[in-house]
C-alpha cells in the first residue's frame, strides 16, 4: 500500500454535517479496506496545528440508511490514517422533557437496540474481548463540554443513547419503553462506530444535537423527518463551532484507550490465522511479539 497521509483526529460527520472546509493543505482520499470501500472518500487537512480526517458518514448527498453505513470500513480507514482520537456529530431525538430540541448533549452510556449490523473486527480464529464499560472516552468527553461551554451552548452532560436500528423511527410504546428503561436520546448510528473505535484503540466521544422529541409524548405527533432537518439547518453554526473548538482542546499524546488491546486479547497472536492476522495487522504491529496479557 502507498505511504498514506497521517491524521491524529478523526471526525465522524452525521445528518447536516457533510464536510469541513476549514481544513488547510486537505486532500481527498479514496481508500480501500478489508470491508470494502468507507461510506465516502476520507478528507484530510491540517486545522490549527491538528492533523484532521473528516468522513461523511452517510455518504455525499446522504444517501446511506444507519444500517448501511459501512461502520467496519469506515473506522479501519481511520485506523490506516493514524487516528487515535475520533469525534462524532449527530442528531438525535429527546426521551427527557428537560432535554429539548436544540439541546446539546455529550452522552457516557448505551444501550442497543441494533440488529442488522457486524459490529466487531474480531473472530476467524481471533478471540477479543474489549471493555465497554465506559464506551465513551473521557477526556474526549471532557474536550466536548469544554467546547460548548466556550461557544456559549453548554452541553448536557452525561446521558444513555438508545441506538436503535431504524430507518423507521419508534413506535409510540418504543419510545415509552426506552424511557422507562433510563436513556436520555436515541439514535441509529454512534454504538456501532463507539464499539469498533475501541476495537481499533481509537479514543470516541460525540456531541448529539436534539432535533426533536422522540414518540413517547401522546399529545403530539410522531417524529417527522423534515422537522429534523429544519432544526439541524438552524443549529448546524453551533455544532461546527462547537466541534472545531473541541479538536483544539483534545489532549495531546496518548489516552488509556489507545490501549485497550494490551488486555483484550485471549488467543495468542501465534496461534491467530494468518489470514486474519494479515487483515488486521494495522491493529497488532505493536503486539505482534507479544501473546495474551
Amino acid at each position: 500500500m502507498p505511504l498514506l497521509p497521517q491524521a491524529e483526529v478523526g471526525v465522524f460527520g452525521g445528518t447536516g454535517l457533510y464536510t469541513l472546509d476549514e481544513l488547510e493543505d486537505a486532500r481527498d482520499l479514496e481508500l480501500d479496506t478489508p470491508y470494502g470501500a468507507p461510506s465516502a472518500p476520507l478528507r484530510v487537512g491540517t486545522w490549527r496545528g491538528r492533523r484532521i480526517a473528516f468522513l461523511a458518514r452517510h455518504g455525499h448527498g446522504h444517501r446511506l440508511l444507519p444500517t448501511e453505513i459501512p461502520y467496519r470500513a469506515n473506522v479501519y480507514a481511520m485506523k490506516l490514517l493514524g487516528v487515535t482520537k475520533a469525534i462524532s456529530v449527530g442528531a438525535v431525538g429527546s426521551l427527557r422533557e428537560e432535554l429539548p430540541p436544540r439541546t446539546l448533549v455529550v452522552p457516557d452510556q448505551f444501550l442497543d437496540r441494533t440488529r442488522h449490523r457486524p459490529d466487531t473486527f474480531f473472530g476467524d480464529g481471533l478471540v477479543v474481548h474489549v471493555s465497554l464499560a465506559e464506551p465513551y472516552a473521557p477526556a474526549v468527553r471532557k474536550a466536548l463540554l469544554e467546547a460548548a461551554t466556550s461557544a456559549g451552548r453548554p452541553a448536557v452532560d452525561g446521558g444513555t443513547y438508545l441506538c436503535m436500528e431504524g430507518p423507521q423511527f419508534s413506535t409510540r410504546a418504543e419510545s415509552t419503553w426506552y424511557r422507562a428503561l433510563g436513556c436520555s436520546i436515541i439514535g441509529m448510528t454512534n454504538l456501532s462506530e463507539a464499539r469498533l473505535c475501541r476495537e481499533a484503540e481509537i479514543a470516541y466521544g460525540a456531541l448529539s444535537m436534539v432535533t426533536d422529541y422522540d414518540a413517547w409524548r401522546p399529545h403530539e405527533a410522531g417524529v417527522d423527518a423534515a422537522e429534523i432537518l429544519a432544526v439541524l439547518r438552524d443549529n448546524a453554526d453551533v455544532q461546527h463551532r462547537v466541534l472545531l473548538e473541541a479538536i483544539a482542546r483534545l489532549p495531546q499524546g496518548d489516552l488509556p484507550e489507545n490501549h485497550s488491546l494490551a488486555s483484550a486479547m485471549v488467543t495468542a497472536l501465534d496461534r491467530v490465522p494468518a489470514a486474519t492476522l494479515e487483515r488486521l495487522q494495522p491493529f497488532f504491529l505493536p503486539y505482534m511479539r507479544r501473546g495474551p496479557a
